[in-house]
């Protein structure tokens, strides 16, 4: 009987070089521009940006094995300035004449705060270590610019299905516990789909599937068997992933219908959770424009305040700029009429395509344009009273559309007043 190894199925698999590592061919693959910067040896700091489980850290490691450099690795996470000064000193320490510089790796290099990643600034502009960060958020946001500007930002993306496949037979010929079972693959769609692209979830679900079986028994992969068992073992498969999903949803319904105390408890669930304060603050900016928009403009204002003052700040600080901003919100009143302005109009491009712009909108900079008639008849609207003339803003084909609904707050009652005065063709 074979005995199921205690490490689980991902760690395993982790290869150790390129030729075993699955997907990202775009970076890695002969020809490529990492594959030729391992080849040459000389290796520039850079920034690894792309979604969770699609290999970043496993590049890391690979890259450091293949030229057989020194590794540092830290998690911003439950890191801070102290722990990077000490790499930093250690890695000095370390290093004689010619020795390769070693190198440094930064998973969720964008929980970092500015203090923390200036740190790293003097021992990557002289070469003390290499860089590499992993990140799963946009670089340039949230990364300093001095920072960016020393290093190369490579995206990786979601695996594809052809790479999903791959891994799936990796797993099962090349683990020395997996390749001893027997396996009936019947269908795979459900088991790529629950992945959703992530590497280390794929095998994770496999991991599990696997070990709902006795050792005598075939593994059946169908997509109602993956579906059932996954329900079934939810908290073993993804701990976080279904109440992240579930609690952020519940986070913004409760903010949306003005529940502060709701809100909160949800700001704390998530906190203590784990969750990166910055994904909220960021949630909470799309919600200030989405659902309150006009009906309160200092909303956007608090919200994006709110995401810089969490960014400068941090944990544990961070939750009380995070609680003000959520009880903000919540009590503020709400309209979506922005939000669905740009739908519409949205779907009127989709239908109606390139309409040509109003010949006295556009701009005339050569006299062949004047001549033809561009800007021609254009009223500047502070020549007149109030900074206001009717004229034609539309093209003509859809002349007269009314995209923007005020909504019932007292706000936007005002501007529906304004507009009925402005715009009788819109039928305010």
């Amino acid at each position: 009987m074979n005995i199921k190894p205690n490490t689980p199925l991902p760690e395993r698999l982790r290869p150790q070089s390129l030729d075993g590592y699955v997907g990202q061919t775009h970076l890695v693959a002969t020809g490529s521009v990492l594959r030729n910067m391992i080849e040459s040896g000389n290796v520039a700091s850079f920034i690894l940006w792309g979604p969770p489980g699609v290999g970043k850290t496993t590049l890391a490691r690979i890259i450091a094995n293949s030229l057989n450099r020194q590794f540092f690795s830290l998690s911003a996470i439950n890191s801070g300035v102290k722990d990077v000064r000490e790499v930093i000193d250690k890695a000095k320490s370390q290093r004689f004449f010619d020795t390769p510089s070693p190198i440094l790796f930064i998973d969720e290099i964008h929980r970092f705060s500015k203090a923390q990643q200036d740190s790293l600034l003097g021992a990557v502009e002289n070469g003390t270590v290499v860089l590499i960060g992993a990140t799963t958020e946009n670089p340039s946001f949230e990364v300093i610019s001095p920072l960016l500007s020393r290093c190369q930002v490579y995206v990786l993306k979601s695996l594809e299905k052809k790479d999903l496949e791959n891994l799936l037979q990796r797993a099962i010929s090349h683990d020395s516990y997996l390749k001893s079972r027997t396996f009936d693959i019947q269908e795979t769609e459900a088991l790529f789909r629950f992945s959703g692209g992530d590497a280390r979830k794929l095998l994770n679900i496999i991991d599990l599937l696997v070990g709902t079986y006795d050792d005598t028994e075939t593994i059946v992969i169908s997509n109602e068997i993956v579906a059932q068992r996954l329900q079934e073992n939810i908290a073993l498969y993804d701990k976080n992933g279904e109440q992240h999903y579930d609690i952020i949803s519940a986070f913004i319904k409760s903010m949306r219908g003005s529940d502060p105390n709701a809100a909160v408890y949800y700001l704390a669930r998530m906190l203590a959770g784990g969750e990166d304060p910055l994904f909220i603050a960021r949630r909470m900016i799309i919600l200030a424009s989405e659902d309150i928009g006009i009906a309160n403009p200092n909303a956007l204002l608090m919200a994006n305040t709110c995401f810089d003052a969490v960014h400068k700040i941090g944990m544990p600080e961070a939750r009380i700029i995070l609680s003000q901003t959520v009880v903000y919100l919540a009590t503020s009143p709400k309209s979506n009429s922005t939000y669905l302005a740009v739908e519409a109009a949205t779907a009127l491009v989709a239908e109606t395509g390139d309409l040509p712009v109003p010949l006295h909108l556009r701009n005339a900079p050569t006299k062949l344009m004047k001549e033809l008639g561009y800007h021609k008849n254009y009223k500047y609207a502070h020549d007149f009273e109030n900074n206001f003339v009717e004229m034609e803003y539309l093209p003509e084909k859809i002349s007269g559309t009314r995209l923007y609904e005020p909504g019932n707050t007292q706000k936007e009652q005002g501007l529906r007043e304004l507009l009925q005065k402005l715009w009788k063709k819109y039928g305010y």
